[in-house]
């Protein structure tokens, strides 16, 4: 195994996960200069959700028949022209065409985890596997914070930014990155967009279909505050795209730390159903009283709730998932669920706008409160594991 190809691929995902943490903060104010409404600005976000969810299976499809390589390197160089739209934007149309191209772009994460399962033996494939992981917590921690400190100079200079590092990393594929699969697959079905009896199949699994739900609805609460939150601070604090750009890092980072090292420890002593209700527990409460804070003090408390549940949430579902689904149809049961938090991040956002616009500032917080309630309530009726399965688990009654 050669370590050089696996870095460009794990640079690939920092820098997708880079130049979508560093647009976060300053979108919203990006489009009301161009006179957006809140609703606008949801579409906005969304859209590059929206790409990346029908996307994503397309891409891996189509790297089963072309190879990894040619779409790693037309995906990173299409992520470096978006970046590039997104800097010289002088409309709100050019603004929507730089959000669909870096997500119709950026949905390459279906084929860097397959470079990786090329690239690895049974061995190593976890420990590989869990650096893409880093890859996406890191991108996102350092995200916001290059882009809120670059937005002082202009709102397009972190559009520059991220696409100066989208051409480096597609310059290192070039010259780095071989080939990974020795055959292509010329005959492995349809290319699509959606695999529909994936999802029936999948929902078909009671525990299954409720954990997949109960991600949905944590994840549309949660991506509302993409657009919800910086237009509140901004509001409320007097904040701009650099403040709110810290504020997020400041997720980002707590998220880093609680993923990538103490996660493991805590679901041991408390299992991944108790981290589940507890972090959403976290998120419900830092939801609801966020829109009554006027305090820099309760402000940071109410975000550190906020991240810290976000960050005990996301693992533990995963792996239950992956524990109810059966070895059989692992990576299957994972897609659908990757798919329905990429559908989640399209409703998110938009509904964050649209209520934001129509019902006031406070209404994106109390409806993804609302929307947590949902995510609880089907989380707690998860029964919870007699044993430590790789496959069909042992539930209790």
């Amino acid at each position: 195994m050669k370590r050089k190809p696996i870095f460009v691929v794990l640079l690939t995902v920092f820098v997708d996960l880079l130049g979508f943490g560093i647009v976060i903060p300053l979108l919203p104010f990006y489009a009301e200069h161009f006179g957006a409404t809140p609703t606008v600005i949801g579409l906005l976000s969304s859209s590059y959700s929206l790409m990346q969810f029908l996307f994503i299976p397309f891409w891996g499809r189509l790297s089963d028949r072309l190879g990894r390589r040619p779409i790693i390197l037309i995906s990173v160089f299409g992520s470096f022209v978006s970046y590039v739209v997104f800097g010289f934007a002088n409309s709100l149309f050019l603004l929507f065409l730089s959000r669909i191209l870096g997500g119709f772009m950026g949905a390459n994460i279906s084929t860097a985890y397959a470079y990786i399962a090329d690239s690895t033996n049974a061995e190593d494939r976890a420990k590989y596997m869990g650096l893409i992981g880093a890859a996406f917590g890191v991108g996102f921690m350092f995200g916001p914070f290059i882009g809120g400190i670059t937005s002082r100079i202009s709102y397009g200079t972190p559009g520059f930014v991220a696409a100066g590092l989208s051409l480096i990393n597609a310059v290192l594929a070039y010259f780095i990155l071989p080939e990974s699969i020795k055959e292509k697959v010329k005959h492995a079905g349809k290319v699509s967009l959606l695999n529909l009896p994936a999802i029936r199949d999948a929902f078909r699994k009671p525990v299954v279909g409720t954990l997949v739900m109960a991600s949905f609805f944590y994840t549309v609460a949660f991506s509302n505050l993409y657009v919800a939150f910086p237009l509140f601070t901004g509001e409320v604090f007097n904040y701009g795209a650099a403040a709110n750009g810290y504020l997020f890092a400041y997720i980002g980072l707590i998220g880093v730390f609680i993923q990538g090292g103490a996660i493991g420890r805590l679901v041991k002593k408390f299992g991944e159903r108790g981290l589940i209700v507890g972090g959403i527990a976290l998120l419900l409460g830092g939801l609801t009283f966020l829109p009554s804070t006027h305090s820099l003090f309760v402000l940071i408390i109410l975000v550190t709730m906020l991240a810290v549940g976000s960050a005990l949430v996301t693992p533990p579902l995963t792996s239950l998932i992956s524990k109810h689904a059966g070895t059989a149809e692992y990576g299957s049961v994972l897609g659908v669920s990757r798919s329905f938090s990429s559908l989640a991040r399209v409703v998110g956002p938009f509904w964050g706008g649209f209520i934001l616009g129509t019902a006031g500032l406070s209404w994106p917080f109390y409806t993804g409160a609302i929307m947590l309630l949902f995510s609880l309530t089907l989380a707690w009726r998860v029964p919870k594991l007699n044993t430590e399965v790789t496959g069909d688990p042992a539930t209790s009654k």
